[in-house]
């Protein structure tokens, strides 16, 4: 079967809402353009912005214990670096997260609407290029929506895939077959990505993005019924390429 890019995402702020985009350019070594760019620190987390190295997601606020922040609606604009956050159609807080006023706009905010989960002040975090990923390496992440469609058979429910926060939706893959694929390079648009290691699924995927419920409980289910809880691949770029909704994906010696 013919597999391609149903849709993409990327997450400029971690935890936050994910912002679809029709086309990017993949770099070499790199995430998305500005993919978990920035993160909401938890209390203090000893981030060095001049010396960025990675953190666990617990020194962050993040969906794994904090399911409210899927109520909100965030928009990150590349240009002016102000992220925009909306609640029930109504704007609470705009702040440009690359100066000192922007980003204390956008702390005070957190500092009310997340007070019961908040263990010291909040604070926005940006080191660069740094991306706030949930793993040390920089890295593409790609859903098989034929698994995501598995799960809803047995849930017997919709499984909504953005529950899943993946960079990449693949469509045409049979169910879990993605997980065979780690160790192979696969050309993705112009790009080419190598498969790293599944990714193994914590309690964020319980929240319903829509609803901001924690209605499922996945990972157990998954475990239950398949022996796993992995759903999905990271992948690492590898050569440059552009890619866009409706690119072909398959194992480079399948081109």
């Amino acid at each position: 079967m013919r597999a391609y890019i149903q849709s993409i995402y990327r997450y400029p702020v971690k935890g936050l809402t994910p912002e679809q985009l029709p086309t990017v350019m993949l770099s070499t070594g790199q995430p998305l353009p500005n993919d978990r760019r920035y993160a909401i620190e938890n209390g203090p987390s000893g981030f060095d912005p001049a010396d960025p190295k990675y953190f666990p997601k617990t020194y962050f606020l993040m969906l794994m214990r904090d399911e409210r922040l899927a109520a909100l609606d965030a928009h990150y604009d590349d240009d002016s670096h102000v992220l925009t956050i909306r609640q029930g159609g109504a704007e609470v807080a705009r702040g440009d997260l690359e100066t000192a006023d922007g980003r204390a706009t956008i702390e005070a905010y957190f500092k009310a609407y997340c007070a019961n989960e908040l263990k010291g002040p909040p604070k926005v975090l940006s080191g660069g290029n740094h991306s706030f990923s949930d793993v040390a390496k920089k890295v593409v992440s790609i859903i098989n929506l034929a698994s995501v469609a598995a799960l809803e058979d047995i849930v017997g429910q919709p499984v909504d895939p953005l529950r899943f926060r993946a960079n990449l939706y693949v469509t045409g893959w049979p169910a879990w077959s993605e997980l065979e694929k780690v160790g192979q390079t696969l050309s993705v648009g112009d790009a080419r990505l190598s498969v790293t290691k599944p990714i193994v699924r914590c309690a964020a995927i319980n929240v319903d993005p829509a609803t901001a419920a924690r209605d499922l409980n996945l990972p157990h289910t998954m475990m239950r019924n398949l022996g796993h809880a992995n759903c999905g691949i990271y992948a690492e770029v590898v050569a440059d390429g552009r890619i866009a909704a409706g690119d072909a994906v398959a194992p480079v010696g399948d081109v």
